[in-house]
């Protein structure tokens, strides 16, 4: 049994450290700096014992596989990269989406993703752009 508290402790510490949704292999990544043997198949069986204990949740994005990141946070959408496929957490809504809705319609809840490039390759590539024009 700890073992499997060792490997839970190192995906939540995954999870917390990221500060962001993670993918199934992200997760087994940064998890194997404390648990150098954590296998993909491990990481699966423990996520889905996370989500069924409430401490992890799934980030369900259109036409991709789910993300997991701590439970607890709340009401938030994410931001996709386009050019790292990382997701991030927008601590924001736009609120009311019922004034969206078709009339007659009642909404009962919402999920927004904003796309576009993230800070880090935005940078990536004004570098790259400037050594380009330095060649």
């Amino acid at each position: 049994m700890e073992r499997s508290t060792r490997q839970r402790h190192a995906i939540r510490a995954a999870l917390d450290v990221a500060g962001r949704p993670l993918l199934p292999v992200e997760i087994q990544l940064a998890a194997q700096h404390e648990v150098p043997a954590l296998g993909l198949a491990t990481v699966y069986r423990n996520l889905k014992q996370l989500v069924e204990a409430g401490e992890i949740r799934p980030v369900e994005l259109p036409g991709e596989p789910p993300r997991y990141e701590l439970a607890g946070h709340k009401h938030h959408h994410h931001f996709r990269c386009r050019h790292c496929d990382r997701v991030f957490d927008v601590h924001a809504c736009p609120g009311n989406m019922q004034k969206l809705a078709p009339r007659g319609f009642v909404v009962d809840d919402h999920e927004l993703t904003l796309y576009g490039s993230c800070s880090d390759c935005r940078q990536q590539a004004r570098t790259a752009t400037r050594s380009a024009a330095h060649a």
